[in-house]
């Protein structure tokens, strides 16, 4: 595969991103596999949020971190994620937006 420059990040990428919106999956191993092939075959780009996650189901927030976590638990230094962490994640005061605090909560 050939790699492109990330902007001005100094990292290459590949030119198509892997999404993990996981909106038509509901097996989190199926979704784990595609992953893990997806970075075997060289896909290094891959795109997240805090609020994806199986069938797109509100129940399911955040399952596409834990997911992805899984999939590169070896391979960590090999891909370049991109993520949203805005969205509304539950009904508290903290738990959306762009703070500090909402993007460190669940570490």
């Amino acid at each position: 595969m050939e790699y492109v420059n990330f902007g001005k990040a100094g990292v290459k990428v590949s030119p198509l991103a892997l999404g993990l919106g996981l909106r038509g999956q509901s097996d989190e191993n199926a979704a784990q596999r595609l992953i893990e092939h997806a970075i075997d075959s060289g896909i290094n780009l891959i795109d997240c949020a805090n609020i994806y996650g199986p069938m797109d189901d509100r129940a399911n927030i955040g399952r596409s971190e834990i997911i992805l976590g899984k999939a590169i638990k070896r391979k960590r230094e090999d891909v370049v994620i991109t993520s949203k962490v805005c969205s509304h994640v539950g009904q508290g005061p903290n738990d959306y937006g762009l703070s500090r605090y909402h993007y460190h909560a669940g570490d």
